[in-house]
């Protein structure tokens, strides 16, 4: 069975009830999450998760507040989709004036089905469009890959070199480096070693998507 197609979400939220009920539902609507309880636990699950959206508590009883991570990993990744998640109003504020563009603020208290929650996260992956899911019979390929991963492996397949990848995304030429030696392993296009895997790699976009644009 190929792999499925999911978008990945951090959920950082320092009470644990919550936290656990906001990830139960992100699943049973599709979504793979990873959980963090504080800013510095969620550093380190985002390397490794990759997610397409982030969705934090401003105030997470310590520093760094769910702004200042926020802030942080948008540095890090522009493509990823931030969501607030707060018991106090006018903390969006704060957060917009961080410059955190496109990001949604949820108050807690506006929590009063679970399709609030799914819209706001629904409204901020709008403004980072993740490409379409592949055929079928490229799934296995290219279904465990995710949006910021796609859009790396777009370029691949545009021939952009690892520098203008970097330019392109805001990252380091050894952040690409990383990203792409990551993608080239889910792809499993580095077992031959008498095929090239930039090439390998592009091909399997071009079969899957068509031409890169």
């Amino acid at each position: 069975m190929g792999a499925e197609w999911r978008r990945r979400v951090l959920v950082v939220e320092d009470q644990g009830a919550l936290r656990m009920l906001v990830c139960d539902l992100l699943e049973r609507h599709g979504f793979q999450t990873a959980a963090a309880s504080d800013a510095a636990e969620a550093t380190r699950l985002f390397t490794e998760f990759d997610p397409d959206a982030l969705l934090t508590d401003i105030d997470l009883g310590s520093r760094p507040s769910g702004a200042d991570l926020a802030a942080m990993l948008v540095e890090l990744a522009p493509h990823i989709a931030v969501v607030f998640l707060s018991s106090y109003p006018r903390a969006a504020a704060g957060a917009t004036a961080m410059g955190i563009e496109h990001a949604v603020f949820v108050a807690k208290q506006d929590l009063d089905s679970p399709e609030t929650l799914l819209s706001a996260l629904e409204r901020a992956l709008s403004t980072h469009p993740t490409p379409a899911p592949p055929e079928a019979d490229s799934v296995d390929a290219l279904g465990a890959l995710t949006r910021h991963q796609l859009e790396i492996l777009a370029m691949i397949a545009r021939g952009w070199s690892n520098e203008r990848i970097a330019v392109e995304t805001g990252g380091t030429v050894r952040a690409v480096e990383r990203s792409i030696s990551r993608l080239f392993a889910r792809l499993e296009v580095t077992r031959d070693p008498t095929v090239n895997a930039r090439v390998a790699a592009a091909g399997l976009y071009l079969a899957a998507f068509g031409p890169a644009r």
